[in-house]
């Protein structure tokens, strides 16, 4: 594995992409050579069906300073950007998508940003896209609710493909599952705050057709509150479940006794009342107990998981190339 330390690592993860990677890698070397960028292009096969892998293998014997990684099958972009952290070694790392909707001359504004305005992560903004409105307006929306809950408020596409990152940040992050969507929250809660935008050029697709149906938009929902849930109670779930455990369990053995007292008095006092077990309240309050002990129990058993969890990101490196220097 390379070692040296590069200008910038640039992180290409795709899923059959064979005919754009030739035309891409010849983009990114010519932006690279005007600007006397010492770089490293690291391209991720994501378990490709087509010759992408073979295409990767050409070019890297053609310029050593492409690497490559190939998965065993398709494990998502996720573990695509994991694994391309991990390897990455230079001091500022773009990520783009291998379709040449990301356009490599922007590359020289994003690495500014990082390396003199000091910025931790600069993520893309496609303000002029060429989408169809069934994908840009239930991005917008959920771009407009990652704002409100994540409450970085200066971002307006948090799913755009080009970013750039600070070396620390990338080797600090985890991204797992299907979170590659919400990495600026990521890191903002790991404790990288200067986080910007740039805009940036949005290019038609060129070759093959999007991987990304509709499914992507509810899977992007169920995404956000899980990553607000991991990142606010992922280390310390025992502080929700818990707390709400204890409330619940609270509220119902109070109510309880309220019966009971209120019973009692009646039967000193020769008043009618009813069984305790022919009121409505009874049961709900029985069971705002049971529901208070089973949170209490699942925020203990979560506690106990989350502290003896490993690495989350499994797959299985099939092939590799290392010819960075």
């Amino acid at each position: 594995m390379s070692t040296n330390v590069q200008d910038i690592s640039v992180i290409i993860p795709l899923y059959n992409e064979e005919e754009s990677l030739p035309e891409l890698v010849s983009w990114i070397e010519k932006v690279m050579q005007q600007h006397h960028y010492s770089y490293e292009i690291i391209m991720i096969d994501d378990g490709s069906k087509d010759d992408s892998w073979k295409v990767i293998a050409s070019l890297a014997e053609k310029n050593p300073q492409v690497r490559g990684f190939k998965f065993k099958r398709n494990y998502g972009k996720s573990a695509a950007l994991h694994k391309g952290f991990e390897a990455a070694n230079g001091k500022v790392v773009i990520t783009m998508d291998a379709d040449l909707q990301d356009s490599p001359d922007e590359i020289p504004g994003l690495y500014k940003m990082i390396t003199e305005d000091k910025y931790d992560l600069v993520s893309g903004w496609k303000k002029k896209r060429h989408d169809p409105i069934s994908k840009t307006l239930p991005s917008k929306f959920f771009n407009s609710v990652t704002r409100k809950v994540s409450g970085i408020h200066n971002l307006h596409d948090f799913n755009c493909g080009l970013k750039a990152y600070h070396i620390n940040v990338v080797k600090n992050i985890e991204v797992y599952g299907e979170m590659h969507r919400y990495i600026p929250v990521i890191a903002k809660w790991v404790g990288f705050t200067k986080i910007g935008e740039k805009e940036v050029e949005h290019r038609a697709r060129k070759y093959g057709k999007t991987k990304f149906g509709l499914e992507r938009f509810v899977n992007g929902f169920l995404d956000l509150l899980s990553i607000t849930f991991v990142s606010r109670f992922g280390k310390k779930p025992m502080h929700l479940f818990g707390t709400l455990g204890t409330l619940m369990f609270t509220l119902g053995l109070l109510g309880a006794a309220y019966l009971g007292i209120s019973k009692i008095y009646c039967v000193y006092n020769d008043i009618p009342a009813t069984r305790l077990t022919q009121r409505p309240s009874f049961y709900l309050l029985l069971t705002s107990m049971i529901i208070g002990t089973q949170l209490f129990l699942a925020g203990f058993l979560a506690e106990m998981i989350s502290r003896n969890d490993k690495d989350r990101n499994r797959y299985i490196i099939e092939k590799e190339i290392n010819s960075a220097s």
